[in-house]
């Protein structure tokens, strides 16, 4: 994670779901590949990935989207003789700039190797791709929050990088990860009661519903929406380098925060611009006037412990937000009449 002097904490309280950042990594194995390099097309990923690899066929399923993403990154771990292991390589890549992780590897040992490590993190969000249903048991016991499984029979054609290809790259809280139609993917035939086991091992899948084809859910292995885990990483990190620019722009008029409340104040209406704009893009809920529900507490200076005020730290800055949600079903009951 990249170094700051602010530390943005969010604590779920249930019932509530937790609630950028739509670039993607794709990590391969390719010897013929480079460390990490950005591509804004796939002229670009040709010139070091043929069509044949795995890594250009990842980025040809971004690309093929309706909404593909303006940059992507392909990165290699070094394998055969001397691999490179997971921990130092994904080390490297958090300091990277990125939001979804795409693997190339399907085996399940990888999948779990770099989940863990994502979690841990809880600064981006891996979507990885399984055609074994006892893989997704074994993923599922996990409970991961911040990696979805992509459950197909066929995933040679990447449809775990298809959904972020169609997704990743809209605004943050603006939209649910279901019911998407994926370009280049075809749905399975599958029953309701098949459908549901799917759901039940942690993975989302691709079906034909009222004779369209989509992804049938949009959540994460433990059962958290994707789109709110990525909404909470937008609240986070946007108001993390809110304050740190904050900082480094009065830096830049020789000037500084001062530690009184018009400093307090000047913190404060970078949170509360942040947060504007979450409920502009759909994450916050409003009330019954239309008014975003989100509160912003900053106690004044004559609040704050001596101590803190030594050490120029200001450590009391506390907001709330209503999560708005995304409506998924609904059941609407009608009365017939007769003359």
């Amino acid at each position: 994670m990249a170094l700051s002097d602010v530390t943005v904490t969010i604590s779920v309280q249930t019932p509530t779901p937790i609630l950028g950042f739509g670039k993607p990594l794709i990590i391969g194995t390719s010897t013929a590949g480079k460390s990490f390099k950005n591509y804004s097309d796939l002229s670009g990923v040709i010139t070091d990935y043929a069509t044949s690899t795995e890594e250009y066929k990842a980025a040809a399923a971004l690309f093929a989207q309706k909404n593909p993403p303006a940059q992507i990154a392909i990165a290699q771990r070094k394998t055969g003789a001397t691999p490179e292991d997971v921990p130092t390589f994904m080390a490297a890549m958090l300091l990277k700039d990125w939001h979804f992780l795409l693997q190339t590897s399907t085996a399940v040992a990888d999948i779990i190797a770099v989940a863990d490590i994502i979690e841990a993190d809880k600064t981006r969000q891996y979507i990885a791709r399984s055609a074994t249903q006892a893989d997704l048991a074994t993923i599922k016991a996990k409970n991961y929050d911040r990696t979805n499984v992509f459950y197909h029979t066929t995933i040679t054609n990447y449809p775990d990088a298809a959904l972020v290809g169609a997704v990743g790259s809209l605004p943050p809280g603006s939209v649910t990860w279901k019911d998407w139609t994926l370009v280049g993917i075809s749905p399975l035939d599958l029953t309701a009661t098949e459908l549901a086991a799917i759901h039940a091992a942690g993975a989302n899948t691709y079906v034909t519903k009222a004779g369209r084809n989509v992804t049938s859910e949009g959540k994460t292995v433990s059962g958290t929406y994707i789109d709110l885990v990525h909404s909470q990483d937008y609240v986070v990190i946007s108001i993390q380098n809110g304050v740190q620019t904050l900082f480094a722009s009065v830096q830049d008029q020789n000037q500084k925060v001062p530690y009184d409340n018009r400093g307090i104040s000047m913190i404060e209406g970078v949170v509360r611009t942040v947060l504007q704009r979450a409920f502009k893009q759909g994450m916050i809920a409003e009330d019954d006037n239309g008014q975003p529900m989100f509160t912003t507490t900053f106690p004044r200076a004559s609040e704050v412990d001596p101590a803190d005020k030594a050490a120029r730290r200001y450590p009391d800055g506390k907001f709330s937000f209503v999560l708005a949600g995304a409506i998924h079903s609904a059941a609407i009951k009608g009365t017939i009449t007769f003359n």
